[in-house]
């Protein structure tokens, strides 16, 4: 399953309304080492799939979210849970850190959410 294309308009509904972790790689057409991580998020997009969904938002087509969430250098990877970041991660990273990454903090996310309806 291939990342999910998101924007500005759709990332109330894709990400912030999304029932299981959405994790967003802000990224940009002229970033390198945005293409370099690409094939690695395709990748854990699938790997992935029953766990989060993965989302990519070009900063450029779309600059109000990357915004409103502090983006300041690209790629950025932002886990998102219940509508709320839970996690962020800024720069390139081999497939096995990123996948580290994401599975650390779906699992801390989930723990937390389990501890709040206690």
């Amino acid at each position: 399953m291939p990342p999910l294309k998101i924007s500005d308009a759709s990332f109330q509904n894709d990400v912030l309304n999304a029932s299981k972790p959405v994790v967003v790689d802000f990224w940009a057409e002229w970033c390198s080492p945005c293409r370099m991580i690409a094939p690695a998020l395709e990748e854990l997009s699938a790997e992935l799939q029953d766990k989060v969904t993965v989302a990519k938002l070009n900063i450029d087509e779309s600059p109000a979210t990357p915004q409103k969430y502090g983006v300041r250098g690209v790629p950025t990877l932002m886990i998102f849970h219940k509508g709320q970041v839970a996690a962020t991660k800024v720069g390139a990273l081999p497939k096995s850190k990123i996948k580290e990454w994401i599975e650390a903090s779906i699992s801390e996310a989930g723990a937390e959410s389990r501890l709040t309806r206690a």
